[in-house]
């Protein structure tokens, strides 16, 4: 998104002549999300599983247990069966998944937006958790470009110990690194953002108007986690449900209309219920022919959308009696998207920026 050789690097005033030229300080916006493998073949997909499952802030079993069960079991056989979901979705023309073409078209949009406004001060860029580009090869390319301040943005509307904090951890790591460390600020969940929850319902009254007969009801996916991280504290549950009840206002719905569902069940554990894998095959059972399902708690459609919910989870419905079935995308890089996720930029740059 930038170049990290800036041609403006002078030397400072009354500094020797023989000193380091210092690029013009500027201020960085690091972009975030989960991460992709660089291929859908067993090695790639190893090494992205192997990143993804050790994060004890996504598995928090003891190591002692966990590692000989995830590196002798699971990834001995989990590389091929996610290998064949990714193949499924994969952008081809771009060798690259979904997840990173959108991420990066997101990037591009808000750089437009943000240096239209405040020119060569501000430089933007995205990095991913797990896998490329990682997040401390941009924290290094954004302190070598001049940044003493990078506002640090996890894509992830809803708070939740297995998305925003471990990517806010890996960022601090990041920084932990840097001989000369920038100043930092992290975004805070925008789960009942007003542009973002209308952004939401316009993607909803498009999809509708589009349709040729109406859904019967909205099922609103989030992705699912343990019901014990919820007893913990974390709030992602509250905050998937309020996201829920503020779309279903600004639609003028009412309860009848729209559900709220988790998705992405893993391990032996009780969930976050209802799951959307059984809910949806309940609704046909019920006589419910037309369903919509979208997944607010994704900025971008990735593996858990296009392979999951319009895979999976259409399948489940469709088994069970159900004849449409209407996936809803993902914001992604949707202009209302754009414009709800520049003011929340604009908003965490206040002191820094004119």
């Amino acid at each position: 998104m930038f170049d990290a050789q800036d041609k403006t690097a002078t030397c400072p005033v009354h500094a020797p002549s023989d000193h380091p030229a210092i690029p013009k300080a500027k201020t960085g916006v690091l972009i975030a999300n989960l991460g992709t493998p660089d291929h859908y073949s067993y090695w790639p997909m190893r090494r992205y599983l192997n990143e993804f499952l050790s994060d004890r802030r996504v598995i928090d079993y003891s190591p002692w247990l966990w590692q000989p069960l995830l590196q002798l079991v699971i990834l001995s056989k989990r590389p091929f069966t996610s290998g064949e979901a990714y193949k499924s979705i994969w952008n081809e023309d771009k060798g690259e998944s979904p997840l990173m073409t959108i991420t990066r078209d997101q990037t591009e949009k808000l750089a437009k937006v943000l240096q239209d406004k405040h020119g060569d001060e501000i430089v933007v860029d995205f990095c991913m958790r797990y896998g490329n580009p990682s997040t401390k090869s941009k924290v290094r390319k954004m302190t070598e470009a001049g940044c003493t301040r990078i506002l640090f943005f996890p894509l992830y509307p809803h708070y939740a110990g297995a998305t925003s904090a471990t990517a806010n951890d890996q960022f601090f790591r990041a920084l932990m690194e840097e001989t000369w460390q920038p100043s930092a600020r992290t975004v805070e969940p925008y789960f009942e953002n007003p542009t973002y929850i209308e952004a939401l319902a316009q993607s909803v009254e498009k999809a509708y108007a589009e349709a040729e007969e109406k859904p019967e009801i909205l099922v609103v996916s989030y992705h699912g986690m343990p019901q014990r991280y919820l007893k913990q504290g974390d709030p992602y549950h509250c905050q998937c449900q309020k996201t829920t009840r503020l779309l279903k206002e600004r639609l003028g719905w009412d309860d009848t209309q729209i559900t709220t569902t988790f998705q992405s069940v893993f391990g032996p554990e009780e969930w976050l219920r209802p799951y959307t894998v059984e809910h949806v095959a309940k609704l046909a059972e019920e006589g419910k022919k037309r369903i919509a399902v979208m997944a607010p708690a994704f900025s971008a459609d990735c593996i858990e959308t296009l392979e999951e919910i319009n895979e999976e989870i259409k399948e489940s419905f469709e088994e069970a009696g159900g004849e449409e079935f209407l996936y809803i995308p993902c914001l992604n890089d949707d202009d209302a998207h754009i414009k709800a996720l520049s003011e929340i930029i604009e908003t965490n740059l206040q002191g820094w920026v004119g």
